[in-house]
């Protein structure tokens, strides 16, 4: 486990080293090794990545209204996008784990990695200040971001197909993931949608969000 790649794909160098392996320890290792875990940070994290986001809409985008930037916000900030910045950076390469954590679903890594990266963004901020956190956050979503922008005044195929579904009444609606495949790094998800446990569609995608997004699609399309 060499930090110094770490360091270098996320393009910042930690002046204090056990800052960065702090932000890397997650629970499960840090009570069967009696040190301190990641979680005090991913909590610093969170708020600062909050700001930021709110911070760069706020100045790049002037045209969206405080619902809009909201809506955009929380399409960015959330589990699934900190969870590709996991992956495109390698996390989990470098986070220290217990060994009740080494064989833990999918899901379960999904989250663990996306709060790390959190606590990351909470450890570059202490060890060189706000504008190197900021430059790593936006460096990583402003392409997000941007593609949120985009969207934010429409609806999305899972919110359609909802509201076509139930014109004429409440029906239950499920999604669920029935297939992964791939490296870590570049996972695609076969998601299925489903209506009164009627069997709808199919759609693949390289995150759960985007798998579910085309089933509901190919649900609207089959349906028309």
């Amino acid at each position: 486990m060499n930090l110094k790649d770490f360091e270098q794909s996320i393009g910042y160098s930690f002046k204090n080293k056990d800052l960065l392996k702090t932000a890397l320890t997650h629970t499960s290792y840090s009570y069967e090794n009696n040190v301190t875990s990641n979680e005090k940070l991913e909590f610093l994290g969170d708020s600062i990545l909050e700001f930021i986001s709110s911070k760069y809409l706020y100045n790049q985008y002037s045209k969206l209204n405080e619902g809009e930037m909201t809506k955009v916000r929380a399409t960015v900030v959330c589990e699934d996008s900190l969870y590709k910045i996991a992956l495109m950076h390698n996390f989990s390469d470098f986070l220290y784990l217990g060994k009740s954590e080494l064989s833990n679903t999918l899901s379960k890594r999904e989250a663990i990695l996306a709060d790390s990266v959190e606590a990351v963004i909470a450890a570059i901020y202490l060890d060189g200040g706000l504008d190197k956190a900021e430059k790593f956050i936006i460096s990583n979503l402003s392409k997000e971001i941007e593609t949120a922008t985009r969207n934010v005044g429409q609806k999305d195929y899972k919110t359609v197909l909802q509201e076509k579904l139930q014109k004429h009444g409440s029906v239950t609606i499920e999604y669920n993931i029935i297939n992964e495949e791939g490296p870590d790094h570049s996972k695609t998800f076969t998601a299925e949608v489903k209506c009164e446990n009627k069997k709808l569609a199919e759609g693949k995608g390289s995150s759960k969000k985007q798998a579910e997004m085309q089933a509901a699609k190919i649900a609207l399309e089959n349906l028309e």
